[in-house]
């Protein structure tokens, strides 16, 4: 392997260091360049053929890369010096696991059909014809509600946009959703709440201009691990903003945030929205409030200060396990700063008051007024590399553009634009979640679920419930992906997809930045894109528009994009000024781009001016304690016609709480080696090997209670299920425990012997934000014992950044 730092190329181990050489530089500066490359072991920069252009899909983030291509096989990449994201950084996985996956003997290269309880090689023509037959069966018998999707974070926007003119326009089902339900709805469903549409306001160059930076929930360093670099960058040149962590694990972030003098808060799991009312309060309680903005801008400051009037900082202290006097600190040094930025992510996002406490968040900027100017903003962050565009394009609940589905405007906009019945558009009911597909597929009423580039046999909450439901033979279960995955092993009919480098597409990274995907190589045997699977279908299915065309005119990823473009059109997901020249023409464009904004937006409401009127935002709001709507009458007498909406909501506990029988809280998360549920990770040999196997993660005083000690195999167990993994120790508050989720069931024979043993979801239950739908991952209760016969310690992984 080799790393370049553009004025010095050396060989470097980016396992063992993690975030690569720093670039060090002072307030307002750019952010210099470093140009990482990898490639494989024998092949010299000489070596490579042709580089194509691309962006990186293995987190949020997004950076521009090039993919190296010799023989027409994918055998390196680099990053683009001059890409608007990771001015060419790359992260170990992106560095070492964004291409061995390509190659690896066990693709799916040939459709798979169940035959006599066996899944068998057939054709493209047997396997579609077995879908379309059971889809107009189920039609013709039970109507469209019959039909489930649920699929990805990681398909292109053409792909999610075709998907949501099936579902939405050819079938009429609303049972459309992704397991962006697991990672990002909070930050969608926060943006709506707070600003009136999703839109990220920020951008990640307010790195370089804040003087704070608040990581809420946020593991930065190891999930998001090259914008961890460029805040690296900042807080070791001159200048450096003060960190506050909040995060109940020790994580590099809490240490880095010591570092430079600021804060971690370690509280207690499950106790988010407790800190945040603190804070708010503090704000008003010490007159750190901007009123001339607050009046101006916003609507319901006064309903908040009466609410967060409840939470002095003693007894918010008390709830999350903090000194008083630390909350107090943490609120001065946002009440003080000139430019304050936040981070936000899965540790609000996956708790059972996700969206109260991301909204909490929105509200301590918009009581500063600290939005839409440089450094002073909100990153409400992603979890996959294209989350963003399933929530713009109407593939999950959303209706494409940002559209309300209680508005008949916007409902008729996208009837004419796709000349259909308005009626045949599901808005005559709540868009369907995940958590309720699975449940509806339980109850019998779904019959065709079609899974796309997903693994719910491992992601989902409740393992052994998920995996009940999906073994039942009252349901035809589709999967598309690249691997026989856990879930794809259950399926009726398997068909293999093409990967990242195999297909043409666009992507939407957490910061709105737009970046073309071309295609490198040829997928191997039958796979095929996505695009091109969901485009048969509908042929197949000849699903005809009121006029008697095609209701989906389009062949290819770029007349998909165009088609896209037509739907974003005057919303504030404005992508009508973009097209494949132009993202070829430059590294990465920010959204909105049109007349307004011919070369896109860094950040959103710079002005001030909300997307909140009633006719223009994506929906009405929500009660954040109970989830219930809010009517449109009670919108409209709330007159925000552009303001933003400041709310609040009451603290209550996580649903289970710690018991006699189960005294611990079970938490899961991350490690910087493995993404999703391992599907390309696993099978990079670096990133493998870093991190095998699962563990849990023990605070020294709780093991030392148990009489556990580093690399003791010990069980887990909570109502729902056990696990059986190596312990580590000393990294997370007392009275919890954390377990990385990505660990499954399908290299069980090689480092879980005996099944299941590292999956930590056979743990969690299943339960989630009222507003969001957002499942609560982050708090369970458990207990831990010691294996029974002992076991002999297995060394856990230490390699990196996720050791103990």
């Amino acid at each position: 392997m080799a790393v370049s730092n553009s004025s010095a190329p050396h060989d470097h181990d980016r396992v063992v260091d993690v975030w690569g050489p720093r670039t060090p530089h002072g307030r307002d500066d750019r952010w210099p360049s470093r140009v990482d490359v990898h490639l494989d072991a024998g092949v010299g920069p000489a070596d490579v053929q042709k580089w194509v252009r691309s962006a990186c899909v293995l987190c949020s983030n997004g950076c521009g890369c090039d993919i190296a291509v010799v023989d027409g096989q994918m055998v390196g990449i680099r990053g683009r010096a001059d890409d608007l994201v990771n001015k060419g950084r790359l992260g170990p996985k992106g560095l070492y696991g964004s291409t061995p996956w390509a190659s690896s003997a066990d693709r799916l290269t040939t459709p798979l059909i169940r035959r006599d309880g066996i899944l068998v090689p057939t054709d493209w023509t047997t396997a579609m014809d077995r879908i379309v037959a059971e889809s107009q069966r189920l039609l013709r018998t039970k109507g469209p509600l019959s039909h489930g999707f649920y699929t990805s974070g990681q398909l292109f926007a053409e792909e999610y946009y075709t998907l949501a003119v099936i579902g939405k326009a050819g079938l009429g089902t609303p049972h459309m959703d992704g397991n962006t339900r697991l990672c990002t709805a909070t930050a969608a469903a926060a943006f709506k709440e707070s600003f009136g549409t999703d839109g990220q306001p920020g951008c990640y160059s307010d790195i370089e201009h804040c003087d704070a930076l608040f990581l809420w929930g946020h593991n930065m360093a190891e999930t998001q691990t090259v914008l961890w670099s460029r805040v690296l960058d900042r807080t070791h040149g001159s200048e450096p903003p003060v960190l506050v962590c909040v995060d109940p694990r020790r994580t590099p972030v809490a240490v880095e945030a010591l570092r430079t003098g600021g804060l971690h808060l370690p509280v207690r799991v499950g106790t988010n929205l407790a800190l945040l009312n603190g804070l708010l309060r503090e704000l008003f309680e010490n007159d750190l409030v901007d009123h001339d903005w607050v009046d101006r801008h916003t609507v319901g400051v006064d309903d908040l200060r009466k609410l967060v009037d409840d939470y002095p900082v003693e007894k918010v202290a008390a709830i999350c396990g903090l000194e008083p006097d630390a909350v107090r600190r943490a609120a001065r040094i946002f009440g003080e700063r000139s430019a304050v930025l936040s981070t936000v992510l899965q540790g609000f996002y996956q708790s059972h008051q996700a969206t109260a406490a991301s909204v909490a968040v929105n509200n301590l900027h918009l009581l500063r007024g600290m939005i839409g100017r440089p450094g002073a903003g909100v990153l409400q962050m992603n979890g996959q590399p294209t989350a963003q565009n399933n929530r713009e394009c109407g593939a999950d609940g959303d209706l494409p553009g940002f559209r309300n589905w209680d508005n008949p405007d916007h409902v008729r906009e996208l009837a004419e634009l796709w000349d259909v019945d308005p009626m045949v558009i599901p808005h005559w009911a709540d868009p369907t979640h995940a958590m309720q597909i699975f449940g509806y597929v339980a109850d019998g009423t779904i019959n065709l679920l079609w899974v796309s580039a997903t693994n719910p046999a491992v992601s989902m909450p409740e393992s052994a419930r998920i995996r009940s439901i999906l073994e039942k033979d009252t349901c035809f279960l589709v999967v598309q992906d690249l691997f026989l995955t856990e879930t794809a092993q259950l399926a009726d009919v398997v068909l293999p997809a093409a990967g990242w480098g195999e297909k043409t597409g666009t992507f939407t990274n957490a910061s709105r930045v737009v970046h073309l995907s071309e295609k490198a190589v040829e997928p191997p045997g039958q796979a095929k894109p996505d695009l091109d699977i969901f485009l048969s279908y509908a042929a197949a299915m000849d699903f005809r528009s009121r006029s008697g065309a095609p209701l989906i005119g389009w062949h290819t990823a770029e007349e998909a994009f165009d088609a896209w473009r037509a739907a974003s059109a005057g919303r504030p997901v404005d992508y009508t000024g973009l097209t494949y020249d132009k993202l070829r023409d430059t590294s990465g464009v920010a959204w909105p781009v049109n007349d307004t904004h011919p070369d896109g937006a860094a950040r959103l409401y710079s002005d001030a001016v909300f997307p909140s009127a009633v006719d223009v935002c994506e929906t009405f709001g929500h009660d954040l304690l109970t989830g219930a709507a809010v009517t449109e009458q009670e919108y409209r007498a709330l007159a925000p016609d552009g303001r933003a909406m400041i709310k609040g909501c009451v603290y209550v506990p996580a649903h289970e709480q710690p018991s006699e029988q189960f005294p611990l809280l079970f938490t899961t998360g991350r490690t910087v080696y493995q993404f999703h549920t391992r599907t390309k990770t696993r099978r990079s040999r670096p990133l493998d090997a870093a991190a095998p196997r699962a563990w849990v993660e023990m605070n020294a005083e709780d093991a030392r209670d148990l009489g556990i000690t580093e690399g003791d195999v010990v069980v887990v167990e909570s109502p729902r299920g056990r696990i059986q993994v190596p312990a580590r120790i000393g990294m997370i508050t007392r009275g919890s425990v954390f377990a990385p989720f990505h660990y499954g069931s399908s290299d069980a024979d090689v480092h879980e012997p005996g099944g299941r043993q590292g999956q930590a979801n056979e743990l969690t239950m299943t339960v989630w934000d009222p507003v969001s739908k957002q499942p609560a991952f982050k708090t369970a209760a458990c207990r831990v014992r010691r294996a029974d016969p002992v076991r002999p310690a297995i060394e856990a992984t230490t390699a990196g950044q996720s050791g103990p």
